[in-house]
C-alpha cells in the first residue's frame, strides 16, 4: 500500500507533466510569418533576459540569508527548506514567462487565421502552464519537506524556512517586475499617445516591446511569484498550528490535511482547465468563468469526503467552505469596481479634465476596499468559530488549494495583451485586432478578479502564519499574549502600519523615476532617428528594454532588504510582542492599501479603454486625454504598490514564524 505522504509530491509531479503536455499543445501552433515571428522573439529575448538577470541578483541576496539562517540556531534544515523554497519558487516563474512568451505570438497568429475560438484556446493554454506550474512545485516541494520530516510536529518547524524562500523570491519578482512594467507602460503612453498622437502599440515607438516584456515579467512571473506565496503560505500557516496541539492521530491527520486538500485542489484545477478549452467556442467571458466556478465546487465537494474520510471534525470543513466562497465572491466584488458601473462614472468624469478623473478614480478605489474586507472578517469569524485559530489557515487553504485554474485565468491576460500588441505591430488588420481586443477586454478583468483574489488570499495567509507565529512562541512563553493595553504591543503595531505606506512610497518613486528616464530616452529617439514617426526607420528597442531592467533592479533592492529586515530588527531589539504588534499593524495596513490601490488602478485602466471604444469622443478628445492621465497614475497602483502589499504582508509574517523560536527562548 502507497504511504499517504507521497501522494502531494507524487501528484505534483503529475502536475508538471500536464503543464509540460499543454506546452508542447501550445508549440504546436504556428508562430506566425517572419515579421511577426521577429516580433514575438524580442519580446520573449527581452523577458529572458530580464529574468536572468533578476535571479542573479536575487541568488546574492538569497545566499546571504541562507548563510545567515545555517549559522543560526535555526539549523540546516531550516536553511535546506529555505534553498528548496526559493527553488521552486523561482521555478515556477521562470517556466511560466517561457510558456506566456511563446503564446503570445501564436495568439495573435491564431486570432489572424482561425478565429477567435482557437486565440483563446492559445492564449489559456499558455497562462494554464504559469498556473499549473506553481501549484505542482509547490505541492513537490512541500510535500517532500514534509515527508523528509516524517510529519513529525517536532520537526515540522523547520519547514517554515520553505515559505522564507518562496516569499523572498515573490518579492524581488513582484516588486522588479511591476517596476519594469510600469516604468515601460507610463513612458510609451505618454509619448507615444499624448505627445506623439500614435496609437498605442505602435510599431514607431520605441517603448513597445519593453512594454510587452513588462507584461509578462509584472504579470506572469511577478503574479505567480505572488501566488505561490500565499500557496505555501497557507498550508505552512495551517501545519504550524496544528503543530501545537496535543500530539494525537487527529493532530497527524490535521498536519498533513493541508496538503491532502492542495493536492486534491490541483486534481480539481486540471478539470477545469479542461472545461475551459471544451467551452472555448463559446462566448470567452462564460468558458472562462466555467473554470472558475466549476473547480472549486468539485473541490468542495471532494474536500467534505476527504475529511470526513480522514475522521476529523465537520467544521474544520464548513471553514475550508467559507475560504472557498470568500475568495469567489471578493473576486466579483473586485470584478464589479473595476468593470461596472464605477467605471462609466469615472470615464464621464473626464468631460470637466484629468482633475475629477483623479477624484473619481480615489473614491471608487477607497470604496471598494468595505466590501471585501467585511468578507475577509465574515471568514475570519465564521473559520474560527468552526475550527478555531486552525480554521483561518485551513480556510486559506480552501481560498487557495484551486490555484491552478485560478492562475491559469490572471495569466492569460498577459498573453491576450501581447498578442494585441504583436497585432499592432505587425500589421495584421482591423478583423485580428478586434479580436484581440476582446480577448483583452476579457482579460483586464480576469486580472482584476486574480488581484482581488490574490488580496484575499494573501491577507487570510497571513492571519494564520501570524497566529502560527503566536502559538509558537507560546510553546515556551505561555504567558505570551498580544494584548492593546500593552504599551509595547502598541509601539509595534504603529510600525507596522507605517511600513506598508513606505515601501509603497519607494515604489511609486521608483515607477516615477525609471518612466523619466524612459520618457527622455522615447524623446530622444524620436528627435534624432530620422524618419522614426514616419515609419521609414527602426526604433531602438533594445535600448527601452535595457533602461527598463537596470532600473528595475537597482530599486528593487531597498524594498526586499526592509520587508526581511525588520522583523528581525523589531523582535530582537523590542521583543515579540512588538513584533506581535507590527504584524498586526502591518496586516491591516497592507490589506487596504492593496484594495484601494488595485481596484483604484483597475477602474482608471477601464474608464480609458471605455473611451477608447468611442465613448465620449473617443480616442484623440479632451476626454480621452483625461483618462489616460489617470490610467497612467493608475499603472503602478495596480501592478507594483498595490501587489507588493500582497507580499510584503507575508514576507514579514513567514521571516517572523522563521525567528520565532529563537524570541520564545530569549
Amino acid at each position: 500500500m502507497i504511504d499517504y505522504q507521497l501522494i502531494p509530491p507524487i501528484l505534483g509531479g503529475a502536475g508538471l507533466l500536464c503543464a509540460f503536455f499543454i506546452y508542447m499543445l501550445v508549440m504546436r501552433y504556428p508562430p506566425g510569418e517572419d515579421a511577426i515571428t521577429k516580433i514575438g522573439d524580442q519580446i520573449h529575448l527581452g523577458a529572458m533576459v530580464f529574468m536572468r538577470r533578476e535571479y542573479t541578483m536575487l541568488a546574492m541576496f538569497a545566499a546571504a540569508v541562507l548563510v545567515a539562517i545555517y549559522m543560526s540556531p535555526l539549523g540546516t534544515n531550516t536553511a535546506l527548506a529555505f534553498l528548496i523554497g526559493a527553488l521552486c519558487s523561482a521555478t515556477a516563474g521562470w517556466l511560466g514567462m517561457i510558456a506566456a512568451t511563446k503564446a503570445n505570438v501564436r495568439t495573435a497568429t491564431a486570432a489572424n487565421t482561425e478565429g477567435a475560438a482557437t486565440a483563446l484556446a492559445v492564449a489559456f493554454y499558455g497562462g494554464s502552464v504559469m498556473g499549473l506550474c506553481v501549484a505542482s512545485l509547490g505541492l513537490i516541494g512541500l510535500g517532500s519537506l514534509y515527508l523528509y520530516f516524517g510529519g513529525d510536529a517536532h520537526t515540522a518547524h523547520a519547514i517554515h524556512g520553505f515559505g522564507m524562500g518562496g516569499s523572498v523570491v515573490a518579492l524581488f519578482s513582484r516588486v522588479g517586475g511591476g517596476i519594469f512594467t510600469k516604468s515601460a507602460d507610463v513612458g510609451a503612453d505618454l509619448v507615444g499617445k499624448i505627445e506623439a498622437g500614435i496609437p498605442e502599440d505602435d510599431p514607431r515607438n520605441p517603448g513597445v516591446i519593453a512594454d510587452n516584456v513588462g507584461d509578462n515579467v509584472g504579470d506572469v512571473a511577478g503574479m505567480g511569484s505572488d501566488i505561490f506565496e500565499s500557496y505555501c503560505g497557507a498550508m505552512i500557516a495551517s501545519i504550524a498550528i496544528a503543530a501545537t496541539f496535543t500530539a494525537s492521530e487527529t493532530q497527524t491527520a490535521m498536519m498533513f490535511l493541508p496538503l491532502a486538500l492542495s493536492s486534491i485542489g490541483l486534481i480539481a484545477s486540471i478539470i477545469g482547465i479542461i472545461i475551459v478549452r471544451a467551452r472555448s467556442g463559446s462566448e470567452p467571458g462564460q468558458a472562462l468563468r466555467s473554470g472558475t466556478i466549476g473547480a472549486p465546487v468539485l473541490f468542495v465537494i471532494a474536500a467534505y469526503f476527504l475529511i470526513d474520510g480522514m475522521g476529523i471534525e465537520r467544521g474544520v470543513w464548513f471553514a475550508v467552505l467559507s475560504g472557498a466562497v470568500g475568495g469567489i465572491l471578493i473576486g466579483l466584488i473586485t470584478e464589479y469596481y473595476t468593470g461596472g458601473v464605477p467605471v462609466k462614472k469615472i470615464a464621464n468624469s473626464g468631460e470637466t479634465g484629468p482633475a475629477t478623473v483623479m477624484i473619481t478614480g480615489l473614491a471608487v478605489g477607497m470604496q471598494s476596499v468595505v466590501l471585501p474586507v467585511l468578507f475577509i472578517s465574515a471568514i475570519i469569524f465564521f473559520s474560527t468559530q468552526q475550527a478555531g485559530l486552525y480554521g483561518v489557515g485551513i480556510a486559506a487553504v480552501g481560498m487557495l488549494s484551486t490555484v491552478g485554474i485560478t492562475m491559469a485565468i490572471d495569466a492569460y491576460g498577459p498573453v491576450a495583451d501581447n498578442a494585441g500588441g504583436i497585432a499592432e505591430m505587425g500589421g495584421m488588420g482591423k478583423e485580428t485586432r478586434d479580436i484581440t481586443d476582446s480577448l483583452d477586454e476579457l482579460g483586464n478583468t480576469t486580472a482584476a478578479i486574480g488581484k482581488g483574489f490574490a488580496i484575499g488570499a494573501a491577507a487570510l495567509a497571513a492571519l494564520a502564519i501570524i497566529a502560527a507565529f503566536v502559538e509558537t512562541v507560546s510553546i515556551n512563553k505561555p504567558d505570551f499574549s498580544l494584548e492593546l493595553s500593552d504599551p509595547m504591543v502598541l509601539v509595534g503595531l504603529f510600525i507596522g502600519g507605517a511600513i506598508p505606506f513606505l515601501i509603497a512610497s519607494i515604489t511609486m518613486t521608483a515607477v516615477g523615476d525609471a518612466a523619466f528616464e524612459m520618457i527622455h530616452e522615447i524623446r530622444r529617439q524620436f528627435r534624432e532617428i530620422p524618419g522614426l514617426l514616419e515609419g521609414t526607420a527602426e526604433p531602438d528597442t533594445a535600448r527601452c528594454v535595457d533602461i527598463a531592467t537596470t532600473a528595475a533592479l537597482r530599486r528593487m533592492l531597498l524594498p526586499g532588504a526592509i520587508a526581511v529586515v525588520a522583523p528581525v530588527v523589531v523582535g530582537f531589539t523590542l521583543g515579540a510582542e512588538s513584533l506581535g504588534g507590527m504584524l498586526g499593524g502591518g496586516l491591516l495596513g497592507c490589506v487596504l492599501l492593496a484594495l484601494m490601490m488595485a481596484n483604484a488602478g483597475g477602474a482608471w485602466d477601464n474608464a480609458k479603454k471605455y473611451v477608447e471604444k468611442g465613448n465620449l469622443g473617443g480616442k484623440g478628445s479632451d476626454v480621452h486625454t483625461a483618462v489616460v492621465v489617470g490610467d497612467t497614475v493608475g499603472d503602478p497602483f495596480k501592478d507594483t504598490s498595490g501587489p507588493s502589499m500582497n507580499i510584503l504582508i507575508n514576507v514579514m509574517a513567514i521571516v517572523s514564524l522563521v525567528i520565532a523560536p529563537l524570541l520564545s527562548s530569549s
